[in-house]
């Protein structure tokens, strides 16, 4: 099957592409991509709202979904729909084999072994996972988690929770001015008491990209186990698990193409082999008896207790499919060409401040204006068309230490256009007056 978008003829581009020449060493196949073509194929943004078109720059809060993911999940009701294996009849192989099936995908997607991978509600629940089942068996008063300060809340919540019942302390790492971490501090930090490293691959607010493989390799160097929340990594760049070295590396399906409800935690083999189940009941089990001696499954169905999203994992297979073909060296490309697009335009906005200026960050901008506030404005961009999202992006401390109540964010992914980011700078442009 040919990728999506993908023509061997040549390059197509939506009107007002910018395309740019491979360079030396570059892969030259985003070059074959028709970028439009791609976009039709996602139905939600073709509509309009409030009768203008849509501008959806809200993808880091969840992407939009391609026709062949939303055909995947109504296929499987249609004529695939039974739990998975609790039943020898063929509707029950049928749902097993896709089930299972998308796991596979998932693990090759990240290279990673398909029994290493734990099927999760998404990334929340893959952080609370080894929360539960690894550090609050493990960690004990005078041990220390290590955070940093740009950490969505549920790279957060979950270690103080654990901190609470077991008398660790929290620790957290600064940032530079530019919004990257500060690394001699983070090194600094990775004393002896600290057993456990959290860190976001990529920040919601910041768009930095943490250079996590040398983080996780000093903190392996010294003992430490490291948890990377992979949430706005996968679904703009290309991922491999074994190449960065970490111990637990979480994901979700909803920012990647994939329906809600969709996730998954890798971890090392070790580690799924020594944690104790976290939730109990069906599947998760070989053999229950009253009597106590009851026998858990093997990782990873040791931890996917009860019916799982069946049909959303359904879904999340088609979404890796989709993001394969596309490759995602194509995907980060076209990402990081539509963000020098917009940055170049948010530079000639009077009193326009950007938050998060780190090299080879990703398409994430969050942004202000001088004198208006930031749900006022995202509220007037709506009238416009234009979906932003406004707040403290479940990033409080972040936003303290950048010494705003809240912003704006604009969030790209590879199905937005040229001719769009045009369009919200002119909304933007007109709203701003309004609201001067």
């Amino acid at each position: 099957m040919s990728a999506p978008g993908q023509h061997a003829g040549g390059a197509g581009t939506s009107a007002g592409a910018r395309p740019t020449a491979a360079g030396p060493g570059e892969d030259a196949r985003a070059a074959t991509i028709d970028w439009a073509a791609v976009r039709a194929d996602f139905p939600l943004l073709q509509r309009k709202v409030h009768g203008k078109p849509l501008v959806y720059f809200d993808s880091a809060n969840t992407s939009q979904k391609p026709a062949t993911v939303i055909e995947a999940v109504d296929d499987f009701y249609r004529r695939h729909n039974a739990n998975v294996s609790r039943a020898v009849h063929q509707l029950g192989s049928e749902a097993t084999e896709a089930y299972e099936g998308a796991r596979g995908r998932l693990a090759r997607f990240i290279n990673a072994r398909p029994d290493d991978l734990v099927l999760t509600s998404g990334t929340t629940f893959a952080i609370n996972l080894v929360a539960y089942s690894w550090a609050l068996p493990r960690l004990k008063a005078g041990d220390a988690i290590l955070l940093t300060r740009m950490e969505h809340h549920a790279n957060i919540v979950p270690w103080q929770l654990v901190a609470e019942r077991t008398g660790a302390r929290i620790d957290v790492v600064d940032l530079l001015p530019d919004g990257s971490l500060d690394i001699d501090m983070l090194h600094a930090k990775m004393t002896g008491a600290v057993k456990l490293l959290a860190v976001g691959h990529v920040s919601n607010v910041l768009g930095t990209v943490n250079p996590v493989a040398d983080i996780c390799r000093e903190a392996r160097r010294r003992g430490i186990t490291t948890v990377v929340d992979g949430s706005q990594a996968l679904p703009h760049r290309p991922v491999d698990v074994a190449a960065i070295g970490c111990d637990f590396y979480a994901l979700t399906g909803h920012k990647m193409c994939a329906p809600t409800g969709t996730g998954a935690l890798w971890a090392r083999r070790e580690h799924l082999e020594a944690m104790p189940p976290f939730i109990g009941g069906g599947e998760m089990i070989k053999e229950v008896r009253l009597d106590g001696g009851t026998v858990f499954n093997d990782p990873p169905r040791k931890f996917e207790a009860g019916t799982p999203n069946i049909a959303g994992f359904v879904g999340m297979g088609a979404a890796v499919d989709y993001l394969s073909a596309l490759d995602m060296h194509n995907v980060e490309a076209r990402e990081q060409e539509l963000l020098a697009h917009l940055v170049e335009e948010f530079a000639k906005i009077e009193g326009l401040r950007i938050f998060g200026t780190a090299p080879g960050k990703a398409a994430v901008v969050s942004f202000a204006i001088e004198g208006v506030h930031s749900h006022d404005l995202a509220t007037l961009l709506d009238l416009e068309g234009m979906a932003v999202r406004s707040g403290q992006h479940c990033a409080h401390p972040l936003l303290q230490w950048l010494g705003v109540s809240a912003t704006c964010r604009a969030s790209l992914a590879f199905y937005n256009t040229h001719d769009e980011i045009e369009a919200f700078i002119a909304a933007l442009r007109k709203v701003r007056t309004l609201l001067a």
